[in-house]
């Protein structure tokens, strides 16, 4: 197989706090699906957290965990979201932002040490997180006369397919959910069905 169609992420937000010379590093952990949620969940971290002197954070994206960004807000230059970042990628994590808020407590801690506490932090959270492996799947439409429905759900049941959305009018619709590295064995179980049409979906 050329690619990994699982990945892991966490299954609802998480917290953990790291302290060091009197700063206090929380850090908060939530499941993501786009970078569109990345503003709400700092803004309304900033808003409980007015008196926090950082609010530092560092994103995972897609199933193939290409996508990443790293927010020191104004922290040294790679003392904060970078380390967040090494947490994520230590432990493989993907569609996840963690956000570190930091109260100064009075000591400057130096680059090792604001790196070691941004990590420490970011750290704590994962340890109590729910992880969990997710599957990557394609969604297909497939279309067919009523008469067929025996047979196109006989393949679906075989296949183990998650029937995401099912539309009846003049003839039937079915939005299935088919496993990444199952799609070349799948689809030619349809195609072998005479009067069935099947298309990908764009998620």
């Amino acid at each position: 197989m050329l690619f990994e169609d699982t990945y892991r992420t966490i299954a609802k937000p998480a917290e953990g706090t790291f302290k060091d010379r009197g700063s206090k590093f929380i850090a908060f952990a939530y499941p993501i699906t786009s970078e569109g949620d990345i503003k709400a969940i700092v803004n309304k971290l900033k808003a409980e957290h007015t008196k926090a002197n950082h609010h530092c954070w560092a994103m995972r994206l897609s199933p193939d965990r290409s996508v990443f960004r790293v927010n020191d807000d104004g922290e040294p230059s790679g003392t904060a979201g970078r380390p967040i970042l090494n947490a994520l990628l230590s432990h493989n994590l993907t569609n996840i932002i963690i956000v570190v808020v930091r109260y100064f407590g009075g000591t400057l801690l130096g680059v090792p040490g604001l790196i070691n506490a941004y990590k420490n932090a970011a750290e704590e959270a994962i340890k109590v997180s729910n992880i969990i492996e997710k599957v990557v799947t394609d969604v297909y439409s497939i279309r067919f006369d009523y008469a067929l429905m025996n047979e196109v759900m006989r393949v679906v049941k075989q296949e183990g397919l998650e029937v995401l959305r099912q539309l009846s009018d003049e003839r039937c619709e079915l939005h299935v959910g088919v496993r990444k590295s199952h799609v070349e064995r799948v689809l030619p179980l349809f195609h072998l069905l005479h009067g069935v049409e099947i298309k990908w979906m764009p998620i």
